[in-house]
């Protein structure tokens, strides 16, 4: 027999958390945990980013599925159910049921040739002035990898900011559709000037035509453009990466294969993530193994972070321990 329980929690962040979309105070938080024979399997999703505005809330999508969770629903059955952060905590509360109920190694169940490694992450500096900015950058020296959030008037002079203070740094940076074409046009050379190595979604989905062709010295990767497998066809010779996040592929089962067929059409792959405790980001450890760059710093963001929690040092990320996930 099965059980369901479902929890909203709030987690306040370190400090307010801007990018060109939205501003958040607090990290919402939607917690699967899924019983079986004793043993218990968690997800958690994102629940309050209006990029998912206009369908119910994410507790009440995981309500509507409980008759069909707690009857057996298996991960294949689930792929049915839209993709979004309610499909996505319930997956990956199946996958950590599935390892816990029969002893098998996450990297063994996802299909990987060895166990989960240890990666390096960006950590992501939120859309401010230049020289709050740049102090950010400066009290994250010992992170190898740095993330600007972007999209407003004045955005090449932040970046040179960061520049200034973490001269060694890889450097990518995250419109979040907040530019125009024109200022795209303008900024990419001089980004590329900067040392910039990634640049994602300057454009809202739908508005990034111009991109098919266009000459680029800084590869462009694309994030609310990417939901699932149904995006790629759109995306060919637009972006040179996707960015996976769970929240928007439903979870870890369609992360996996959203992954290899993008790998198989050309893409360079990025996981990323959404504000959130390492539960969140745990998953997230299995699509790491197959990514060129890796974005899981929810937990960094968070004035605290779960128990068992992964662990950060620097820029590195070292895998789950069972008693978190997997």
């Amino acid at each position: 027999m099965r059980t369901m329980r479902i929890a909203v929690e709030e987690w306040p962040l370190r400090e307010t958390f801007v990018i060109a979309r939205l501003t958040q105070e607090v990290g919402e938080a939607a917690v699967v945990e899924i019983t079986e024979n004793g043993v218990t399997g968690r997800g958690e999703a994102e629940a309050g980013d209006p990029f998912f505005a206009g369908r119910d809330s994410v507790a009440d999508d995981l309500e509507s599925l409980r008759p069909r969770i707690e009857a057996g629903m298996t991960r294949a059955e689930l792929q049915t159910v839209p993709a979004g952060p309610a499909r996505n905590a319930l997956d990956c509360a199946l996958w950590d049921l599935g390892a816990k109920l029969t002893g098998t190694p996450i990297h063994v169940l996802a299909g990987l040739d060895r166990p989960l490694g240890p990666v390096t992450t960006v950590y992501t500096i939120s859309l401010d002035t230049p020289e709050k900015m740049a102090a950010k950058a400066r009290a994250n020296a010992d992170r190898p990898v740095l993330k600007l959030k972007l999209g407003r008037e004045g955005d090449l002079d932040r970046v040179a900011a960061v520049r200034a203070v973490a001269p060694e740094a890889r450097i990518s940076v995250d419109a979040n559709t907040g530019w125009s074409e024109a200022q795209l046009a303008d900024y990419l050379p001089q980004l590329a000037a900067l040392g910039v190595e990634l640049v994602e979604q300057p454009f809202m989905p739908g508005k990034d035509a111009i991109l098919a062709g266009y000459e680029r010295p800084i590869p462009i990767a694309a994030d609310e453009s990417c939901i699932d497998r149904s995006s790629l066809e759109g995306l060919k010779g637009k972006y040179d990466y996707v960015n996976i996040k769970l929240d928007k592929t439903g979870g870890l089962t369609e992360a996996l294969t959203l992954a290899g067929e993008a790998r198989a059409m050309g893409f360079g792959i990025m996981v990323g993530c959404n504000v959130g405790t390492s539960l969140a980001m745990a998953p997230g450890m299995v699509l790491a193994q197959l990514a060129d760059f890796v974005d899981l710093d929810g937990p960094l963001l968070l004035a605290g972070d779960r128990e068992n929690g992964l662990v950060y040092e620097g820029g590195t990320i070292y895998p789950p321990t069972p008693a978190l996930w997997g």
